[in-house]
C-alpha cells in the first residue's frame, strides 16, 4: 500500500493546472448573460480569485491571460505580472485575441485582405513581446477563422495564408517560448473552419518547428471522436503541447471537467501515465482550464474542476502498467478492460486528503473555500465598488 501511495503522490505532484482569467468574470452566450455579484470586475480581481483557488487546492500556480481583456492599452505588462504576484500566482499562457475586432469579420490569419492579416500578425507579435516581458513561455492560439458558405473563399488559399502568418509569428517568438495551436471543428464558422481538427493543427505546427505544439481542448470534438487516441498519437509524435479542460454534452459547452463523462478524462490521463511509465518521465504538457460559468458560482466551479482533475489523475496513476501490458500481449481483452475499470472505480479520496494535508492544505478544498468567507467578502466588496464606479453589471466584466 505504501508503494501505491507514493506513486499516487508523485503523480499528483506532477499535475499543475493553469486557471483562465476569463473564467472569473461575467460571461455568457450570444443569447444573454446571467450575472453574479461576486464576479471579477477587473484583472486584479481575477488574479485574487485565482490566488484563492490556488491557496485551497495547492496546484494552480499560474493564470492564463487574454491580451485584450487583461492588459490596458499602453500599460506596462510588468504591472500585470506584479499584480498576479501580489495574489500568489504568476502569469501563464498568453492568449491573443484574433476574433473580436470588426476587421476579423472574414477571419484573421485566413482573411483575404492582406492588411487585415498584417494587423492580426502584428497583434500576435505584440503578444510575444508581452509574454517575454511577463516571463510567460506559452503563446496559445485559437482561431474563429473559417467560412459559412460554399464558395465564400478558397480553402487552400486560406491554408497557405495560415502557414505564412504562423511562420511570421513563430519567428518572432523568444527562444524560450512555445506556440500552442488549438483546433475546433465548428463555431462560429459553420461551413468550414480553417483549423478544424488535430491533424490540421499538427500539420501547421510540424512546418513551423519544434517549439510549435498542438493544444487539445477536450470540448472541441465531435461526440464520437476518440480523444484519448488523439492524445496517444500526439504524445508518440512529441507534438502534444497542452490541454484546455472542460466537458460537453453536445459541442463546446464549457461544462466543469468530468461532469458528463469522467471516464473519458480518466482514459486520457491513463494515456499520459502510460507514456510516463514507458519513457521514465512525464511529458512537458501544459494543463489548463478553459471554462466560463453562468449558473454555477465561478469560484466553486473552478475548485470543483481542479478537484475532479486531481481525482481522475490519481485514479489513472493506479493502473498497473506491467499487468496491463501482459493482458494486452496475451489478448486478454476482458482482463485488460477490467483492470482499467478497476482503477477508475477505486476510491482515491484518502490519498487526495493525505496529499493535501502533507502540503499544509485542508483535506477538502471546497469546504476550505466555503469556510473562508471569501465568497461573501468579494460579493459585498465588488457590489460596493460597482456602485461607487457607476458600473452596471453588464458593463463591468472584461
Amino acid at each position: 500500500m505504501g508503494i501505491v501511495k507514493d506513486s499516487v503522490f508523485k503523480a499528483l505532484d506532477q499535475l499543475q493546472i493553469e486557471l483562465p482569467s476569463w473564467g472569473f468574470a461575467d460571461t455568457g452566450t450570444r443569447f444573454g448573460k446571467f450575472f453574479q455579484p461576486a464576479s471579477a470586475i477587473d484583472t486584479a480581481d481575477k488574479f485574487a480569485d485565482a490566488g484563492m483557488v490556488n491557496k485551497v487546492t495547492g496546484c494552480c500556480p499560474s493564470v492564463a491571460v487574454h491580451v485584450l481583456w487583461d492588459f490596458k492599452e499602453g500599460q506596462d505588462p510588468k504591472e500585470v505580472a506584479d499584480m498576479a504576484a501580489e495574489s500568489g500566482v504568476k502569469v501563464g499562457s498568453i492568449n491573443p485575441n484574433l476574433f473580436q475586432d470588426q476587421a476579423y469579420k472574414l477571419g484573421s490569419f485566413g482573411n483575404p485582405d492582406p492588411e487585415v492579416r498584417e494587423q492580426a500578425i502584428q497583434h500576435a507579435k505584440d503578444c510575444n513581446e508581452i509574454g517575454a516581458a511577463v516571463g510567460s513561455d506559452l503563446i496559445s492560439y485559437w482561431f474563429a477563422d473559417g467560412t459559412n458558405y460554399p464558395g465564400q473563399d478558397d480553402i487552400r488559399a486560406r491554408k497557405r495564408r495560415f502557414e505564412s502568418a504562423l511562420k511570421a509569428c513563430y519567428e518572432s517568438m523568444a527562444p524560450s517560448q512555445t506556440m500552442l495551436v488549438e483546433y475546433k471543428p465548428f463555431e462560429p464558422a459553420f461551413y468550414h473552419t480553417d483549423v478544424a481538427d488535430w491533424g490540421m493543427s499538427y500539420a501547421l505546427c510540424k512546418k513551423l518547428g519544434e517549439r510549435a505544439k498542438v493544444l487539445v481542448d477536450t470540448g472541441h470534438h465531435y461526440n464520437a471522436q476518440n480523444i484519448e487516441q488523439i492524445v496517444a498519437w500526439l504524445l508518440d509524435e512529441e507534438m502534444l503541447g497542452g490541454f484546455h479542460f472542460n466537458d460537453r454534452r453536445y459541442a463546446d459547452d464549457d461544462l466543469t471537467l468530468g461532469s458528463i463523462d469522467p471516464y473519458q478524462i480518466f482514459r486520457i490521463f491513463s494515456e499520459i501515465h502510460g507514456y510516463a511509465a514507458e519513457m521514465g518521465k512525464y511529458p512537458d504538457v501544459a494543463y489548463m482550464v478553459d471554462q466560463s460559468h453562468n449558473l454555477k458560482p465561478k469560484m466553486e466551479a473552478m475548485i470543483q474542476t481542479v478537484m475532479t482533475a486531481q481525482e481522475l489523475w490519481a485514479k489513472a496513476a493506479l493502473v498497473d502498467r506491467e499487468m496491463l501490458a501482459r493482458h494486452q500481449l496475451r489478448g486478454e481483452i476482458v482482463d485488460a478492460e477490467n483492470l482499467l475499470k478497476g482503477a477508475f472505480n477505486s476510491d482515491v479520496s484518502g490519498y487526495l486528503q493525505d496529499w493535501r494535508i502533507g502540503k499544509g492544505l485542508e483535506a477538502d478544498p471546497l469546504i476550505a473555500y466555503r469556510k473562508s468567507g471569501y465568497a461573501r467578502e468579494i460579493e459585498e466588496e465588488r457590489t460596493r465598488r460597482r456602485e461607487a464606479l457607476g458600473l452596471t453589471q453588464a458593463s463591468s466584466y472584461a
